[in-house]
């Protein structure tokens, strides 16, 4: 079933349906660029949405990189060795 016109539509699958043809579903989505909602029982559970076209393709190693600043000791316990009550006799 297809929901909406233009950009907006979604298509609507039941869940068994897009058990059964997930893969191929999936192509459409990529293929059509149109959204794909999935149903149990007439309630939507979850939405497939295409990628957007000027997506590149991340690295997520290296994300956050730049974006916070370490300062002190990040090696050293917080507290004393003494202090630690599991190692106290």
């Amino acid at each position: 079933m297809k929901l909406g016109k233009g950009k907006n539509s979604i298509q609507e699958v039941a869940i068994s349906e897009f058990k059964a043809k997930c893969l191929a579903l999936l192509e459409e989505v990529d293929k059509t660029k149109v959204s794909l909602r999935v149903t149990r029982r007439g309630r939507p559970i979850a939405e497939v949405i295409p990628t957007s076209p000027n997506m590149e393709e991340r690295n997520w190693l290296g994300l956050m990189s730049d974006s916070m600043e370490i300062t002190g000791d990040v090696v050293s316990p917080v507290i004393e060795i003494q202090e630690i009550e599991a190692l106290k006799n």
